[in-house]
Order: structure tokens, then C-alpha cells, then sequence
């Protein structure tokens, strides 16, 4: 593989956007491609790097690369290039198969607040592979070791850039919880969590509300955050909070997998 290849993925890697590679991994027949060839694609479709059949297979190769940039799982593409419905009207001849998988940067979690439930909450985000950010003039680098970025001034939201990939948790134990709530709603974050009470949370939709902001805006706000677990000590909490941020991440359900399975009749 060529020194360029891997110049690109480390490139996009430190970028932190999302891209597929595509590896031709069986052909029949009259193919262009050679088994292991390697194209990257990149989140908008474009190619950025290699070749994996020209006009015949490239629109499928792609539109896979989307595809799987969108659910976050691999796949084979199988191309009957004798057909030329499959492709853009270039009989080629010959079949493929092409593993698609996708590469996206890992999300982000945005802390604002302190305390041990956002300490525990920061260890155990990263360990599942968040990278971890703290906003609160309260934040030391010995109550968070494993994060990435600390914003210590006081309720500073210059620097809070909530992007695609970035799930916040306010735990700010009531202070400017909304306005922290406001900031984050502004970006187009997977999930916003609030760590308050019932009354404390209707308590800041009802602000919200007043202050101009939709209904339907107030609707991406978990609160109380976390699923169920009948938790009550910060650990418990923080860990409720992760499923809850996990399950969003992958698409999953939140429910019980010996109710999903049903292994036992």
C-alpha cells in the first residue's frame, strides 16, 4: 500500500471528520480493479484518495460509503458488472465485491458543570470513547484528568462549539442551567442531558419557553438525564447517563436485552 494512502487516513484523522474506505475484495471476470485496490470517500461523497473501478462500480461504491458513514456499520457491495442497469449504461463485464467501512472521529462530551457526578461521568464517557470537554470555572485538572479541553471561566460559551458529535450534559447544579441549555440548543448535538430534579427541570423549560425558545427545541432535552436504573449515588447517576448517551450513539433501545432477545420462551 502506498505511503499516500496512509498519509491521507492520518490526515482526515487528525482532521476528526468522517470518511469510508472501500477495498475491492473479490472479482470474476473482465474487472479494471484488482483485488485490494482502495478508494477513501469522504462525508460528502466525494473521492479522495484511490480507485475501485471507474464508471461501472463507483456511484454503488459510494452510495454505500453514505450509507455507511450514516448507520456506522460495514458492508460488502457485490457489483454484477454485466449488468448494466447497475451501473451508468458501460458494459464492463465481470462481477465485484467491495467492503465498505466507514471512519467517524469520536464524538465528544461536553461537561458544564462540576462535582462527582461530572467526574465520574467524564472517567467513564471516556472510557467508551468520548473525548472530554469541561466547561466550568470550577473545573481542575485533578478532578478531571482524562479531559481533553477545561473552559474555566465562569459560564463562558465563546469556546463551547456544540458541532455534529457533540453530546452535553449540564450539571451545573443550578447554576445558569439555562442559559447553558439555551447555548446547547443553538448547536445540532446527537443529545443534550440536564442533571435536575422534575421540578427544577420544569422549571427551566418553562423559562425557555418564556424566553422564545420552541416547544418542539425543548423536545431534545433529556430530563432528568439517564434511563431508568432507580440510581441515587453520583456513580449510578453518571452511569445512567452513559447508557443513555451509548444507546443514542448506536441506535439502540434502552430496554433490557433478555426482553429484546427473548432467549427463554
Amino acid at each position: 500500500m502506498s505511503n499516500e494512502y496512509f498519509e491521507k487516513l492520518a490526515e482526515l484523522n487528525a482532521a476528526e471528520v468522517p470518511f469510508a474506505v472501500a477495498t475491492v475484495i473479490k472479482i470474476t471476470g473482465s474487472v479494471s480493479a484488482k483485488t485490494g485496490a482502495k478508494s477513501i470517500i469522504d462525508g460528502n461523497g466525494e473521492t479522495l484518495f484511490g480507485w475501485v473501478g471507474g464508471g461501472c462500480a463507483e456511484e454503488a461504491v459510494r452510495e454505500a460509503a453514505l450509507e455507511s458513514l450514516r448507520d456506522g456499520q460495514t458492508r460488502i457491495v457485490p457489483l454484477d458488472l454485466d449488468d448494466e442497469i447497475l451501473g451508468v449504461g458501460m458494459p464492463c463485464g465481470g462481477t465485484m465485491e467491495v467492503y465498505v467501512e466507514p471512519y467517524k472521529p469520536r464524538p465528544e462530551l461536553m461537561i458544564i458543570g462540576h462535582g462527582r457526578i461530572a467526574e465520574v461521568l467524564a472517567e467513564l464517557a471516556h472510557t467508551v470513547h468520548f473525548s472530554i470537554t469541561v466547561n466550568d470555572s470550577g473545573a481542575t485538572r485533578e478532578a478531571f484528568p482524562l479531559a481533553e479541553h477545561l473552559i474555566t471561566s465562569d459560564l463562558d460559551f465563546s469556546k463551547m462549539q456544540v458541532g455534529p458529535q457533540t453530546y452535553v450534559v449540564v450539571v451545573t447544579q443550578h447554576k445558569g442551567d439555562q442559559h447553558s441549555i439555551k447555548k446547547a440548543l443553538e448547536g445540532e448535538g446527537p443529545y443534550i442531558g440536564l442533571v435536575a430534579s422534575t421540578k427544577r427541570a420544569k422549571l427551566v423549560f418553562e423559562y425557555l419557553l418564556d424566553e422564545g425558545v420552541a416547544p418542539e427545541e425543548l423536545k431534545r432535552v433529556h430530563s432528568p438525564a439517564g434511563l431508568d436504573f432507580a440510581g441515587t449515588t453520583p456513580e449510578e447517576i453518571a452511569l445512567s447517563i452513559v447508557g443513555e448517551m451509548v444507546a443514542i450513539r448506536r441506535g439502540g433501545s434502552g430496554k433490557s436485552m433478555m426482553e429484546l432477545k427473548q432467549v427463554f420462551p
